[in-house]
């Protein structure tokens, strides 16, 4: 991804943009070609720390393994779900399989980690969901879920395994140069788990919420005809 190509197709995606009544959200679409998705070694799933917040509530939904109670009331709100200590040897193989699924952010306080380990490490290890341990401290948790929340996950594993993937880089009121690179983080990133690299890819699209896709090059490719 050239950054000229995707400053241009900003402009134009704002040009062509109607004002709306919510802040929309600035996706990022990459398009494969010669890819047989269907193989485990053609499946993108990487995660990616993007160098500027999207303004999105971390990647995703959030989960704390806590044990002290001063420390879990004072992160409540911090939080989608607290799962307590005692509460970890109980949950069954159906719901630790959820946790995999449904939650994007996982912290652990430090001393808990032991009984994460021991009860759920055979299903979260293996899909990379093993939390991050943090010290019962709310300002190092707040400092942590900001500094995750530029981490996304992108993947076309979800559903059929299409032949491209879609992630938010941002939202409108972000500028084009925070975009921009984005972008161009998360499109190197991908590019190299695939086989033949850029040859893999047949088309990228920016977009926003409630726009029309704009795809990059496009401008290059009318002056060209």
């Amino acid at each position: 991804m050239q950054k000229k190509d995707i400053m241009q197709a900003l402009k134009t995606m704002r040009e062509k943009s109607k004002e709306r009544k919510f802040t929309q959200s600035i996706e990022l679409i990459i398009n494969f070609k010669d890819l047989d998705t269907k193989k485990p070694i053609n499946q993108v799933d990487v995660k990616v720390t993007m160098p500027n917040p999207t303004g999105k509530k971390g990647s995703g939904k959030t989960l704390l393994f806590a044990k002290t109670k001063d420390f879990i009331e004072s992160v409540k709100g911090q939080f989608d779900r607290i799962i307590e200590e005692p509460e970890i040897a109980k949950l069954k193989k159906k719901n630790i399989a959820l946790i995999a699924t449904e939650f994007d952010i996982l912290l652990a306080e430090g001393q808990v980690m032991i009984a994460v380990g021991k009860y759920l490490g055979q299903q979260l290890a293996p899909k990379g969901k093993m939390p991050k341990p943090v010290q019962p401290n709310k300002a190092i948790v707040e400092q942590t879920l900001k500094t995750m929340g530029n981490v996304t996950r992108v993947t076309n594993k979800k559903g059929k395994f299409m032949p491209l993937v879609q992630t938010v880089i941002g939202n409108e009121k972000m500028d084009d140069e925070q975009l921009a690179q984005n972008a161009i983080a998360i499109s190197d990133a991908v590019t190299k788990e695939l086989p033949r690299k850029h040859q893999n890819i047949k088309s990228i699209y920016v977009k926003e919420s409630m726009s029309p896709c704009v795809k990059l090059g496009a401008t290059v490719e009318a002056e060209k005809r």
